[in-house]
């Protein structure tokens, strides 16, 4: 995660002192958050692939109320869809339906085809949605935002610690691959290289003890009680209430008409 954005920087885009925020980004952050999860469980119950698209141009019309960096964005488009592309492509040749064409005596099926479509489809859309209604929010502000809705406070403290430390355990695996390089390591189809790597992930395993322990030390001597004190003060206005209607009316629209088809047929 620490690769898509650093400790305390916005999801969406490096932060700029002295500049406005977007559009999107000058609504309470609850209704943000509470938006794009609405979003994202809607999408993922779309059944045809026109609707799903639809959704997709409602995220892609949301990106330009947003001061996201188009080739940033698509590099983070490009990196899920790296994920998921080989699942994508083994579908219609996994799913049984109307043969379109063969490749290695494996027919691919229709069904496949635009099951794998609509997956995709979906996943864009949603993750898209997220990386425009969730833009200028720091890993922090998300934190408290989340636990002002009321989330479990425990999964709240793993994901900002996990935000905050996993760049601390990153940094300390390169390390420790330094310090196997200088005395002289390299890797090869070996038992002794199998054995190494093992000592390099229980070596990491021990530092992340250590450093736990330690962060959780400094945190007690701070007066640190089990919860973060909120400290800012949202407030909900009749402008946020009209972007979650409004997001809602239109993927509510787009779910409706999604079953009516399905129901038809």
């Amino acid at each position: 995660m620490s690769h898509l954005f650093g400790h305390d920087q916005p999801l969406g885009v490096q932060a700029s002192g002295g500049t406005a925020p977007s559009f999107v980004g000058s609504f309470d952050p609850r209704v943000r958050v509470a938006t794009a999860g609405l979003f994202a469980v809607m999408v993922v119950a779309l059944h045809q692939v026109e609707f799903a698209f639809g959704a997709f141009l409602l995220a892609l019309g949301t990106v330009f109320l947003t001061d996201l960096p188009l080739r940033l964005t698509l590099k983070r488009m490009a990196a899920m869809d790296g994920f998921i592309i080989v699942m994508l492509v083994m579908l219609p040749f996994t799913t049984p339906g109307t043969p379109m064409f063969s490749l290695l005596g494996a027919d691919a099926s229709k069904e496949g085809l635009m099951h794998a479509v609509l997956i995709g489809v979906r996943a864009n859309a949603v993750v898209l949605m997220m990386l425009s209604l969730l833009s200028g929010l720091s890993p922090v502000a998300l934190g408290h935002t989340l636990y002002r809705l009321k989330c479990p406070a425990a999964l709240v403290h793993l994901m900002m610690f996990t935000v905050r430390y996993i760049s601390v355990l990153h940094d300390e695996y390169h390390r420790l691959r330094m310090a196997m390089k200088l005395r002289g390591f390299r890797a090869r189809n070996t038992f002794h290289t199998y054995r190494s790597i093992g000592y390099l992930f229980g070596m990491l395993l021990v530092r992340s003890l250590e450093r736990a322990e330690r962060v959780l030390e400094a945190m007690k001597c701070r007066g640190f009680s089990g919860h973060f004190p909120m400290i800012d003060h949202l407030e909900f206005k009749v402008r946020d209430g009209m972007l979650a209607v409004g997001f809602g009316v239109m993927i509510g629209a787009l779910v409706l008409l999604d079953r009516m088809y399905v129901f038809a047929y």
